[in-house]
């Protein structure tokens, strides 16, 4: 029994995401400071990362169970292995560990960390229905991690930094746009107005592909400003082919079907955009 539940508060926080969270600060750390990548204060940003998106991750499941019960009903909150009472206190125990980390730093971290689990919690409190408003809701909360590592180090203002949270937003918010086509069966249970729903999956798709291509000439800022350089101008390709491609591919095909297969790969674009960024801003 202990071992069933065990799983079920594993699967509930999803820790492959709040993995990402928590990398995404050490990230920050190395591209503000690359001598500080290594410190306690990337093991401290690590910690306040992933347990707070681990909190988020659970307030997620928490009102979403209605929707649950028809769509995933093999999630823990649905099936009855965790109860919402449980969910609860698990929440509070992971905001509390993300939020101490987050004062061993400084008071700064303190502040930021405060206001985005606040944000985690309002936008499934009451954002996510308001469709628009909800993408840029968490978008911002990805963007986050990086100025949070770099605020760590004393670096916020970094410009190298500050051109990463900015592309890091600009991408997701053009794949939580087109997520929107992807969910419009729940969304259309939990009454949310998204993008798909109000304006329809054609315009949806547009929109995200925009917000790719605003993506992909932000990542290029760095570069033709001499931040950094020939290293980082070949990694950056790499993700700004594939969010080439996620835009064509969604452009030509508005299919929820496809959306979702789009949804995955601007994901993978993500993720190596951030090693660039990474990498090249450690070799210049």
């Amino acid at each position: 029994m202990k071992m069933a539940r065990l799983n079920s508060m594993i699967t509930l926080i999803r820790p492959i995401n709040s993995i990402m969270v928590g990398f995404a600060v050490i990230v920050g750390i190395g591209v503000a400071s690359p001598k500080m990548i290594f410190s306690i204060h990337s093991l401290l940003g690590f910690l306040t990362g992933f347990f707070i998106s681990s909190f988020s991750m659970v307030v997620n499941d928490y009102y979403d169970i209605e929707v649950d019960k028809v769509n995933r009903p093999d999630r823990p909150l649905p099936s009855g292995a965790i109860s919402q009472n449980f969910a609860i206190i698990l929440a509070l125990i992971l905001l509390s560990i993300g939020i101490a980390s987050s004062i061993l730093i400084s008071l700064n971290n303190f502040v930021i960390a405060s206001v985005f689990a606040f944000i985690a919690w309002f936008y499934n409190f009451w954002g996510k229905r308001r469709g628009f408003i909800g993408n840029i809701m968490v978008a911002a909360s990805v963007s986050i991690p990086y100025i949070y590592g770099g605020m760590a180090v004393g670096n916020a203002d970094k410009p190298l930094l500050l051109w990463l949270a900015l592309t890091s937003f600009l991408a997701a918010t053009g794949r939580e746009v087109i997520k929107t086509i992807c969910d419009i069966k729940g969304d259309e249970l939990r009454g949310v107005r998204s993008i798909a729903r109000v304006h329809g999956l054609r315009f949806s798709s547009i929109l995200g592909a925009m917000m790719f291509f605003m993506a992909i000439v932000s990542s290029w800022i760095p570069f033709i400003t001499g931040i950094v350089g020939m290293v980082y101008a070949i990694l950056i390709l790499i993700p700004n082919l594939i969010f080439i491609y996620a835009s064509i591919k969604i452009l030509k095909d508005s299919s929820e079907f496809n959306a979702l297969h789009v949804k995955s790969i601007s994901l993978l674009g993500m993720l190596i955009g951030l090693i660039a960024f990474l990498i090249g801003g450690i070799i210049r």
